[in-house]
Parts: C-alpha cells; structure tokens; sequence
C-alpha cells in the first residue's frame, strides 16, 4: 500500500501514554477507561478546565483535564456523547477526569461507551491530582521535545546545505541520508536499476534482493510517498515531466517528518549536483572514480564489491586486469583526456568487457573484469587496439589479478610500468614498440621507477653525471654538450657511426667528444661495468625529470 503523503510517524513530541507514566499523574492512580489504542497520539497540550463548550478552543493534540463539575447531568446521555463527539471532531489527544468533585468512583457509562466508540482516551484519575502540576510539567516537556526537534532539523539543514556549497558528489550525499535516517539507502535511475547502495546499520545486503521487480510496483503521484508494503520511503528525483531517478530509504514503520525532510532535503541536493554536472556521464564517471581511488588502497570490503556490481562490474568468478591509458605526448588537453575517456568507454561496450574508467592525475585508469577460462590477454589487447587507432597513447597493463582481494596489486603495477616509459614530447621519435606494455616489458626502468624516491639513488645519480651536468652547464659547455654524446653511445653499444649519427656528427667530431667525455670523467668508456653504472644513472635522470614534470 502506497501513501502518497506520508502518515505521521514517530516525532519527537510526547504522547498521551507518555504522560500517564509520569510521577506526577502515577501519584492520581490513572485508570484508563476508553480509547486505549489512541494513547499513543502525540500530545501537544494540557488544558485544565470544567467547560462543556471547550472544543472550539481546543488545538488537535490537546489534552483536556477536568474534574467533571462542568460537564452535562449523568441522565442527559445525549449531550455527555456531544461532549465526547466535539473533542473527538476537534482531535483532540484524550480526557483526564478526577474523582472526587462530580463523580466519586465511576464516570457515566453514555461518555464512557461514546468514548470507546470514538476511539478518544478516556482516564480516570482515582486521587486528588494537581492540575497545575502536571500541566508545568507537561509542558516544559514538550518546549524540550520541541526544541530538540528544532534542534535536530537545524542538523539536517546544515548537513545538506553544507553539502550544496561543496558540490559534494551523490556518495557523500547518500552517505548522509544513511547517518541520518540510520537505515539503507539506494540511489535508483528510471529503469529502476539500482545506481547506488548503501546498507543499514547491520550491514545486511538483503534490501536489494528482488530490487527492480519491487520497484517497478511501486508508483508515487507526489514528490514523496510511503510504501507500506515494502517499508520504503520514496522521494522522486527530478519534477515530474522530467523524473530522473528516485532516492529509497528503508522505513517499516511510517516515517517522521523528520525522515520525510532528510529524505526531501537529500533530493533537492543531489538535484543540484546533477545541475553542476556539465557532462551527461558525469555521476557514472564520478562513481567509477570513486570506486577506482577506493579499490587501489588495498583489498576491497564487501560493501565495495556491492557497489562495483551496481555500477557495472560484476566480481563474482571473475579475474581483472587494471591498465593505464597516458597520452603518449606531455601536454595534452583536458579535450584530449574526455576524448580518451570516452573512446576506452567505446571499446569497453565494443567488446563487451565491463569495465570502471576514469581520470585519475591526468590519465585514464581502468579496471576490466573479465570470465575466468577467457581469453584475458586477448580482452585487453582488443581494448587497445580500438583506442590505439584513434589516440596516440600509452597503454599499460598490471599482471592478471586471479580475485578481488588483489585488485590493488594489478592497479598499482599498471601505474608502475606506465611510470617506467619514457613519455614523448612534440619532435621526439616515436618508441619503438607500440601496443600493451606489461610488467615484463620494463626490466630495469620498473626497478628504478620503485627506487624512485629513495635519496641512496639520487646520489648515485648526482655521482655519475654530476661532472657532465656541470660542463654542459658552463658557457662553453653549451654549445658542444657531452650528455648527449653519453647517451647516443650509450643507445647504440655496438656501433659508433651510429651514434655519431643520431646526433648528426660526423665521425670525426664525434671522437672528438667522446674523448674529452672520457678525460672528464676519468673512465674507460669500453669498460661494460662503467657504462652499464652510467646507463642506469641516464635512466634514473630520465625518470626522476618526468616525475618532476608531472
């Protein structure tokens, strides 16, 4: 059953069965007497009063206390049930009446059966009770009540206005509906398919089961409605022409207004991160973004994996492979990154690999998922090629990952062999193998890349280029440089013309340079354990220099 309004649920006001446990009325000796399943209405009030005529003045949650001496003679049974019919229509939240003044030790049975009949708390007090008492009392409990109320929407209020002026994204506004409303909330698209999820406080999984069949029941003709049959509280997303989505919180028993603002309040803000978002694909990119930053921190909860199968990846008897798209050319353009992104995308959907893809310090992570007994390799060269084809780009892989616990590990190494090739800039050569580039393919560059950060390297480095660096540094150093000279000896071992060559020297000239290179460092160049020391010191400068770049 679907309440297009919210019923009122629990509030924080007290209740008619809430006053009758407090000393003050304990000490009358409080006999209920009719209307006991209304006890629980919310009490707003306590008036004292010995008029028959009341009910005008009275406000729905109003509870009247009398001693009856007012009321109509116990023969005119008629006019005790209009008494009974004008608090009822005025809703009021029940009658106390004292013994003692008008009735000794029972109340006419026409208002007590009217009573019954109406569903209206009716209680007799057996003792002398001090009507001024209880209504001090009564009422400095409802202005508290009242005041921590307004106390707690004011919380509401702040948390999500504090969250419209961060632009915070919908996991952080869903995560705030989730401490709030202490139940599971799912974000849902049109289809009904879940988008986001996050579970209660017990952490079950359990809320989601049957989703899209359930939901698809489920029609609201307002802004938000309860469903009483499945316990959810359904707040549209978007206006009605133009629905986007709906926001679910979980709530078996009908919500409080409370509930209802957290939920309403939780609308409004992610209809203005939606309003933020300049690309359509944004909130899929920002959840992949999210899910990538959080799975390459280590091995993911289940909480995540639940996520990772609402967006798209499934993990169940899978294997995964995470891989790096760099723009082979320093420089590019924040144009060049979306169109990056959304060629991997392309391929993604192409070849039918599930895949989360986003941008993550300038280039494009991804995670692919894959059957296990499938060709995994295959997959992502298919991948590849189609991106390849229309970017210039670097494309690396981490080694396959067998199961979810390791899908930090194959993230990670795709960055550590991404991080271990040189990266071209405009005029340079292309690099002489194209295609995926694994772990196996970095060899010494994926050993420095890991010391990178280790000061022992960097003296090393300092050490044996630290006399070249200087010379080419100097004025006559610069117009006859010898680095270049080391590194084009370097790159071609076995022939010299070749390197005179690359660095478009005659043969001549170029012996010239490589003797004053050898008096400079005081090194037999032939000797292969010096140049293997000074090739690894040229490609630990290399890398540090890209590091810096970055």
């Amino acid at each position: 059953m679907l309440h297009p309004r919210p019923p009122a649920g629990p509030t924080a006001l007290l209740t008619v069965a809430d006053v009758l446990r407090l000393p003050i009325v304990r000490q009358g000796g409080p006999v209920v007497l009719a209307g006991r399943d209304g006890l629980d209405r919310p009490l707003r009030w306590v008036h004292a009063t010995e008029l028959a005529d009341i009910a005008p003045l009275l406000r729905p949650g109003d509870l009247v206390l009398t001693t009856g001496v007012g009321l109509p003679d116990d023969i005119d049974e008629a006019a005790l049930r209009r008494f009974a019919r004008s608090l009822a229509e005025a809703e009021c939240a029940g009658i106390m009446v004292e013994y003692g003044r008008r009735w000794q030790d029972r109340l006419p049975a026409a208002l007590v059966g009217a009573c019954e009949d109406l569903g209206l708390p009716l209680v007799a007090l057996t003792h002398e009770t001090r009507f001024a008492a209880v209504i001090q009392t009564v009422g400095e409990l409802v202005v508290d009540r009242q005041v921590a109320e307004l106390r707690d929407a004011e919380r509401v209020h702040e948390t999500f206005t504090e969250l419209s002026f961060g632009e915070a994204g919908h996991l952080e506004v869903l995560e705030a509906v989730r401490t709030l409303a202490t139940a599971p909330v799912v974000l849902e698209n049109e289809q009904h398919r879940p988008l986001d999820f996050l579970p209660g406080p017990d952490g079950s999984h359990t809320f989601l089961e049957g989703w899209q069949a359930r939901s698809s029941r489920v029609t609201i003709t307002g802004r938000t409605g309860w469903h009483e049959d499945n316990g959810w509280l359904v707040t549209r997303l978007g206006t009605r022409d133009r629905s986007w989505g709906r926001l679910v919180i979980g709530s078996p028993a009908p919500p409080s207004q409370r509930l209802v603002a957290v939920a309403e309040r939780a609308a409004a803000s992610l209809a203005l991160h939606r309003l933020h978002d300049r690309d359509r694909d944004n909130l899929t990119r920002r959840r992949h973004h999210e899910l990538l930053v959080t799975l390459q921190t280590g091995p993911p909860s289940d909480d995540v994996l639940q996520r990772c199968e609402l967006a798209g990846l499934p993990v169940d008897r899978r294997r995964f492979v995470g891989l790096v798209f760099r723009p082979a050319l320093v420089g590019a353009g924040r144009q060049d990154l979306d169109d990056i992104i959304a060629s991997v995308v392309g391929a993604s959907h192409a070849t039918r690999t599930p895949a989360l893809v986003c941008e993550i310090d300038r280039e494009i992570k991804v995670l692919v998922s894959i059957p296990r007994g499938a060709d995994v390799e295959g997959a992502v060269d298919r991948i590849a090629g189609q991106v390849a084809q229309r970017h210039a780009v670097l494309i690396c892989a981490g080694r396959v990952s067998p199961d979810p616990a390791t899908i930090d590990r194959t993230l990670l190494e795709a960055r550590q062999v991404a991080d271990s090739l040189p990266v071209r800039t405009s005029g340079s050569p292309a690099p002489a193998r194209t295609g995926v580039h694994r772990l196996e393919d970095v060899h010494l560059r994926g050993l420095l890349t890991l010391l990178g950060d280790d000061d022992r390297l960097r003296l090393f480095t300092d050490r044996e280029l630290g006399p070249l660096r200087e010379h080419d540094a100097a004025p006559g150093g610069r117009t006859a440089p010898l680095l270049p000279v080391l590194r084009a000896l370097l790159d071609h071992p076995a022939s010299k013309s070749g390197a005179a060559a690359a660095l478009h020297l005659s043969r001549a000239a170029f012996y010239d340079r490589l003797a004053r290179l050898e008096k400079l460092l005081g090194l037999d160049l032939d000797d292969p354990d010096i140049r293997v020391s000074l090739h690894v010191a040229l490609l630990a400068d290399e890398l540090a220099r890209f590091r810096r770049s970055e």
